[in-house]
């Protein structure tokens, strides 16, 4: 895959719920938290969608149904309908349906919207591994799944059943703060059976294509909280990214970023899609946007001036990622994000 490797973020003179014609908006970090709205998110949403902009909810988590997950959004005052969410458990599904003949036993380590997802293809989940499962699928099963599943899992594996994970994303932002996802749980079956599974969620192709096939978005914006997910996704698939700072990502490690996770635009939040992105210009041996300018040096990373701490982070992700290149950055950013307090 041949990529321009971004050295700055882009601007944008358009809001980017004119510029852009559907929006790709992860869930967990982007629109709610621990079940409970993101500030900002309720209104800006409702506001994109007001100026003409397809709201599609894109998430890596397998548990809950399109369904539940529509409902639970119109409870928080963002309307939405089942068509308008896709998830993985979709996107591991389809994967499988096209590895196995129909009326295949699936072996479900997961919810219930891995099990709805699977039965949408013809499939028929079950729950031990003696019941001759063609495939396993591993999907995150909330903070209740007992250990059992786990074990199941592990004696299909290694017995040689393929084996498929919606997502392996090692952390989700709860309201209390950052537990283990579904990523984590893959990784006890993988130390127990010394297999890798085909994996379908973000980043992966498979789940770009799912978001493709059901959106029909035609000039899409994926909008997220997590470089390694969101962001490399978007990266991988081609298309532009928002990453708002609602979630798991920090300004230090934004600015660190290497070229697979830089965003094509950054927002503290939401409201990000309904105003125009400034541009970071060439300013002396660094950079400015707004009031700010960075530049990086043999002394590290330098920050000056005054104004939306937005811009400065802006300016410095431009020093950085130029002196990166393709790389990853290695001077110290951790200063010069603290004059901005993000």
């Amino acid at each position: 895959m041949n990529q321009t490797v971004r050295t700055r973020p882009d601007g944008s003179e358009r809001p980017l719920g004119e510029a852009y014609d559907t929006a790709l908006l992860d869930l967990d970090g982007v629109v709610y938290a621990g079940g409970a709205a993101i500030a900002h998110a309720v209104e800006s949403l409702a506001a994109a969608r007001e100026g003409g902009m397809h709201l599609a909810y894109v998430t890596n988590n397998a548990a809950r149904t399109p369904d539940t997950v529509a409902g639970h959004l119109t409870e928080l005052g963002v309307p939405a309908a089942p068509s308008d969410v896709i998830t993985s458990a979709q996107a591991v599904a389809r994967l499988i349906s096209e590895q196995v003949p129909a009326g295949s036993r699936v072996l479900v380590i997961g919810a219930e919207g891995l099990r709805v997802a699977l039965r949408e293809r013809g499939l028929v989940p079950v729950d031990s591994a003696e019941d001759d499962p063609a495939a396993v699928a591993q999907g995150y099963g909330g903070p209740d799944m007992p250990w059992s599943r786990l074990m199941e899992a592990s004696y299909a594996v290694a017995a040689g059943v393929p084996w498929f994970a919606s997502n392996t994303d090692l952390t989700i932002p709860t309201g209390r703060g950052i537990a283990p996802g579904n990523g984590s749980a893959v990784e006890v079956v993988r130390i127990a059976t010394g297999a890798t599974p085909r994996v379908a969620g973000k980043p992966q192709p498979p789940m770009h294509r799912e978001t493709v096939l059901r959106t029909g978005a035609e000039r899409p914006l994926v909008v997220g909280d997590r470089l390694d997910t969101d962001i490399e996704g978007a990266y991988a698939g081609g298309v532009d990214s928002l990453l708002v700072l609602t979630g798991v990502t920090t300004a230090a490690e934004l600015v660190a970023a290497r070229p697979e996770h830089r965003p094509t635009f950054v927002a503290a939040d939401l409201r990000g899609l309904l105003v125009s992105q400034p541009e970071v210009v060439p300013a002396g041996g660094g950079f400015r946007c707004g009031g700010w300018t960075a530049s990086a040096g043999g002394d590290g990373l330098a920050l000056e001036g005054e104004g939306d701490p937005l811009d400065g982070l802006r300016a410095l992700c431009a020093a950085a990622w130029t002196a990166a290149g393709a790389g990853v950055c290695e001077l110290d950013a951790a200063k010069a994000v603290a004059l901005l307090g993000l």
